[in-house]
């Protein structure tokens, strides 16, 4: 789905993801954006910010309150660092500005639907330090469950986006392991030289206001000043916090 008030770019991205293969609905304004991704559940929207009756930043906030998944990538002439940080805060999957390479477009298109199908974890064959015999990844009260794309804490679900999950479920393979930005970047969209590591940063705060009992001094996922994060089981490190 795309969303889009200027005629001209709703038809360019649409041409485009129809090239693809694609199946494209275009909507013109935030109203209808929600209206449709209730009705059509989508795989992707492709969401402008500046729109009549809603804008795209109030599209994400109430899609994100409903605990749709629906992956969201922001496409608008907005540039400035603070907007990128907000529309990801809310639960936005990636951000381009305008204007943009429409080959770039498709590049992050295919990565946000590769990752929607694909189940968040390791490949297989690869590490599952902390995986149950059910697939369930398990550190400490965590659980994450990349098949059904669950995270609960002490048996309490946690609502991730889809940005935070797969940060989530790829620590959750290796406990304690150091990730980088960059290694987490790659975890996010597979195209690290695209987005600020800023992202990253937001993702962490926003999963420590979910999973943390004091956001502001975790004990679960710990920055390691200098290199990155680790997430670990607290009841192993009892008086060892980070912020």
């Amino acid at each position: 789905m795309v969303a889009e008030d200027d005629a001209k770019q709703a038809e360019l991205v649409r041409r485009y993801l129809e090239h693809e293969g694609h199946t494209v609905t275009v909507v013109e304004d935030g109203r209808a954006a929600l209206d449709g991704v209730r009705r059509e559940d989508p795989d992707l929207l492709v969401l402008d910010v500046m729109m009549p009756k809603a804008d795209g930043l109030d599209v994400v906030r109430i899609l994100r309150a409903e605990f749709r998944e629906v992956p969201v990538l922001i496409l608008t002439a907005r540039s400035a660092e603070d907007d990128l940080l907000l529309g990801l805060d809310l639960g936005a999957d990636d951000y381009m500005t305008k204007p943009f390479s429409p080959r770039e477009l498709m590049a992050r298109v295919r990565t946000l639907l590769r990752r929607g199908r694909r189940p968040a974890g390791p490949a297989p064959g690869g590490p599952l330090a902390a995986a149950a015999e059910d697939g369930t990844l398990a550190v400490g009260a965590l659980r994450v469950d990349p098949a059904r794309h669950e995270v609960s804490v002490a048996g309490t679900p946690v609502v991730c986006t889809p940005g935070e999950f797969r940060i989530l479920a790829a620590m959750a393979t290796e406990p304690d392991r150091v990730f980088t930005r960059q290694r987490l970047l790659a975890e996010l969209h597979g195209f690290e030289k695209y987005i600020s590591d800023r992202t990253v940063d937001v993702h962490i705060l926003n999963l420590r206001k979910k999973i943390e009992r004091v956001p502001r001094r975790p004990a679960r996922l710990l920055t390691v000043f200098g290199v990155g994060y680790k997430l670990t089981d607290p009841a192993r490190n009892t008086g060892h916090a980070s912020s």
